[in-house]
């Protein structure tokens, strides 16, 4: 059977009452070659099916696949830096990153088991990549940033100080969020809820990305949600709300929304000036 029917057959059984006490070895063995195959990038959580950011899809069963990683194992004690944290899954073992070229700075990067990180990264400490993401080659993770669960990273990605890439575990999402190669996200951005963002996208410091918050498009002139295409600048500005009539609100309520223009060419070199510090 392949890995994808193994998982499945497993899915069926935890579905009809499989615990963590009755789970067997072979079980066991499952969802460990389940884990390395995630960090070796031979699965991931979603695939992109066509040109357009639009048209990525998620991997169903790689969802249900770390679903089972959390309910056919035990928390117990573990140990890291000294410190004894319970989990029921260890951190990932990092002897491969230095064989790509990728760098993780100590004393407060965290790589959960099941993550897969590609060549020539940079992780910045403090930062987290959780259970099940992908972090494409030459991407940077950045000082306080948090890459969430089955999170997908392009390549060359840059992400700014105190950036948050949600996950789809917390809470649970149906589809993980989409960062494609060349995208640069500021300080404090915020990209949640299977937001996608099309590639060589520039984003403005502490601007939130997820589908909830309108994205005014004025490339295409068009008011689009939960996803921001290729090749735009965006950033954060306030619009009419609809209680702007409310009788609370003297002077008018506003909302946050996100203008996306054309990405300026001062712009570009700018960000790529950034490439020096990472060579």
């Amino acid at each position: 059977m392949s890995l994808e029917a193994d998982v499945g057959d497993l899915w069926n059984r935890y579905q009809d009452g499989l615990t963590a006490a009755d789970a067997t070895d072979a079980d066991a063995k499952v969802i460990d070659e389940f884990l390395a195959a995630l960090e070796a990038g031979e699965v991931r959580a979603a695939e992109k099916t066509g040109d357009d950011v639009t048209s990525w899809e998620a991997n169903e069963w790689v969802k249900r696949g770390i679903l089972l990683n959390f309910g056919l194992r035990e928390t117990e004690a573990r140990e890291y830096g000294g410190v004894t944290y319970y989990d029921v899954l260890p951190l990932r073992d990092t002897e491969d990153l230095g064989e790509r070229g990728t760098r993780n700075t100590p004393d407060g990067t965290a790589i959960r088991r099941g993550a897969y990180l590609g060549s020539d990264c940079i992780m910045m400490s403090p930062s987290f990549v959780n259970m099940g993401a992908y972090v494409g080659d030459g991407t940077l993770v950045d000082s306080c940033d948090t890459v969430g669960s089955c999170a997908q990273l392009g390549e060359n990605v840059k992400l700014g100080a105190n950036t948050l890439i949600g996950g789809v575990l917390e809470p649970v999402e149906d589809a993980p969020v989409i960062v494609e190669d060349g995208v640069s996200l500021g300080a404090g951005c915020r990209v949640t809820s299977g937001f996608r963002v099309g590639e060589n996208s520039i984003v403005g410091e502490n601007t939130l990305l997820t589908p909830r918050i309108p994205v005014y498009d004025l490339v295409e002139e068009e008011v689009i949600y939960g996803h921001l295409p290729a090749d735009r600048r965006a950033f954060t500005r306030m619009v009419e709300s609809s209680v702007g009539d409310h009788e609370l609100f003297e002077g008018g309520a506003y909302k946050p929304a996100v203008v996306a223009t054309h990405v300026e060419e001062d712009t570009l070199e700018a960000t790529q000036r950034e490439d020096a510090l990472r060579e």
